[in-house]
């Protein structure tokens, strides 16, 4: 049943292949914030797919899935709901936001100020929407994957760490290759459609409850504690860095873990090892650090801090 369940994975990659060309690591890594139930960052210049991707996933899951458009005038009842006066029945009833769904991209999430930001903390972190005191829970499963465009700061609001740190990981989309770019034209030449997924035969592979197995398989995955430790050093390991003025939390830790693990179980792993929390390293701890001023008017990089710290903590046998 579980290598079954890894094939219906290995078939949603397939599937939103169809679709979006190249960004196989993003697809790997937004598959893995399922496993591990959490939730991605998507980062990169417009014209990358991003939405697109998003989308593909959905439809090869069969997924519920609602996009946000994050603009300076969004309130935070328009995306968690609010209580309406009902003039016919003479009572306040609720009428939900498009965070009760399965699958919620917010698009440009940083061009929203602070206080529709922190709209989605309760629904990221408790899975629930308190509306005038009263608690709601979300469709489960439920994911946020917001996307944001790292050149862009005109009329944009920074995520604060509280909220960064809600996000699983944070994967980054390139620009494509020029084989790949070239790909893209010619499958547009051909009357590719991105707004009809269906005619690009898109189908939904995985079902809801195949989720809810796989989630259980992985928790088998077994992390021997010396692998914990090495987990936990690595953490502290970017505390102790020169260049950072904010290191990772014990939260990082744990996001760290869980996604080791779940990219452990889609190797068909039954143990957790020091390779699979290098390969998730990155992915899940470059937005949860803070670097120097004097380090970014240097030019280093988060990601090149993240590798000398993989570099110098010592690897248990």
């Amino acid at each position: 049943m579980t290598d079954d369940l890894r094939i219906r994975l290995a078939a949603v990659r397939t599937e939103v292949g169809k679709a979006v060309v190249g960004q196989d690591a993003a697809v790997t890594g937004l598959i893995i914030a399922l496993l591990a139930r959490g939730h991605v960052l998507l980062e990169g210049v417009p014209g990358v797919a991003k939405t697109l991707l998003v989308r593909s996933l959905s439809a090869s899951l069969a997924l519920q899935t609602t996009r946000v458009q994050f603009t300076p005038d969004l309130m935070p009842g328009d995306v968690t709901g609010s209580t309406v006066f009902d003039a016919s029945s003479g009572r306040f009833d609720f009428r939900a936001g498009p965070v009760f769904t399965n699958l919620l991209l917010a698009d440009e999430i940083n061009r929203t100020p602070p206080k529709t930001q922190s709209a989605l903390l309760e629904a990221m972190e408790e899975r629930q929407v308190t509306v005038d005191g009263v608690s709601r829970k979300l469709p489960e499963p439920f994911l946020v994957a917001a996307t944001q465009n790292p050149v862009e700061y005109e009329g944009t609001y920074t995520l604060p760490e509280a909220q960064l740190d809600r996000f699983l990981m944070k994967l980054v989309l390139d620009v494509p290759p020029r084989e790949q770019e070239v790909e893209v034209l010619s499958r547009h030449a051909a009357g590719f459609d991105p707004r009809d997924l269906q005619a690009a035969g898109v189908r939904p592979v995985l079902r809801p409850e195949d989720l809810v197995q796989a989630r259980a398989a992985v928790q088998q995955v077994q992390a021997a504690p010396d692998v914990l430790g090495y987990v936990v050093d690595l953490v502290r390991g970017t505390r102790n860095a020169p260049s950072v003025q904010l290191g990772v939390s014990p939260r990082g830790a744990t996001a760290l873990l869980a996604a080791s693990r779940a990219w452990a179980w889609l190797r068909g792993a039954a143990a957790l090892t020091p390779d699979h929390v290098q390969d998730m390293a990155l992915p899940v701890l470059r937005h949860r650090i803070r670097l120097r001023p004097e380090a970014e008017l240097e030019g280093v990089s988060v990601d090149a801090v993240l590798r000398s710290v993989i570099a110098n903590v010592q690897v248990p046998l």
